[in-house]
């Protein structure tokens, strides 16, 4: 039986909610060939359609067009999970917005949320997102915008937080953050891809239900990563909408890939 390819990060949250997947521990129509890279990396392999099932950040969708369609399944968005705006001294939005930023990438949720929050940006410098702290923290960059694990760890490095770009689009919106969506390519029959919605939430119920048993799997992955981070990063981001996206999910989505300017 062919494989399906599936592109999703190596962060806890995704070894932990699709490790059951990837083993065979829930039903599946059709065995997966996993694909593990950095979200920036999967949002530009999506514009050519190298993955049949790919994770892809809502701020990459709208450039992404109908390549892909959403499944309700697997998501990271919620409350509380926003990306943040960090330095090395307290300072002004108009201030990180002329100095030299970091970002994880231009088609990053993140990005796209800065872009509708700050003033016209300046200097900006794509890293990959595990490097931005140290990058800030040296003195590379003036800021940096941060998503993952380094929302937990960015204290440690001696930054401190100029904006929480998650409770900005909740107070502007009174929608959850989406993130990011699990998506399959518009060639992928129809039948098949609703049928892979359903092993994917099955994973991630999985998941829930028996926490421990990825515990090998995330560890692999997130070798830099202390236990109690892990636990921290997968008890934030993986959560009922995971599940599903839900009504509530789904008009944040749509709310942030029509965005043009402002929330």
């Amino acid at each position: 039986m062919n494989r399906l390819t599936f592109g999703f990060s190596p962060c806890p949250n995704d070894t932990f909610a699709f490790h059951a997947l990837v083993h065979g521990l829930v039903p599946s129509p059709r065995p997966i060939e996993p694909v593990l890279l950095d979200i920036e990396e999967l949002n530009r392999q999506a514009h050519t359609g190298a993955l049949a099932l790919t994770k892809l950040s809502v701020g990459a969708m709208a450039a992404v067009g109908s390549r892909y369609r959403l499944l309700r399944s697997g998501a990271a968005l919620g409350n509380g999970v926003g990306p943040l705006v960090v330095a090395r001294s307290p300072r002004t939005l108009d201030e990180v917005a002329r100095g030299r930023l970091a970002i994880p990438g231009r088609e990053t949720t993140a990005y796209r949320l800065l872009r509708l929050a700050a003033p016209p940006l300046q200097d900006v410098h794509e890293l990959r997102y595990d490097r931005i702290l140290r990058a800030v923290a040296d003195g590379d960059m003036d800021a940096g915008l941060i998503i993952h694990e380094s929302r937990f760890t960015y204290a440690d490095h001696g930054l401190v937080r100029i904006m929480d770009l998650g409770d900005w689009w909740e107070r502007a919106t009174s929608l959850p953050v989406p993130l990011a969506g699990i998506t399959v390519r518009e060639d992928i029959d129809p039948a098949l891809a609703q049928e892979m919605e359903q092993a994917i939430r099955a994973s991630v119920q999985y998941a829930f239900d028996h926490p421990e048993a990825s515990a090998d799997y995330v560890r692999a992955h997130a070798q830099e990563m202390s236990d109690e981070v892990c636990a921290q990063h997968i008890a934030l981001y993986v959560n009922r909408f995971s599940l599903d996206i839900g009504e509530l999910g789904a008009q944040a989505i749509a709310r942030l890939v029509a965005q043009d300017g402002t929330a």
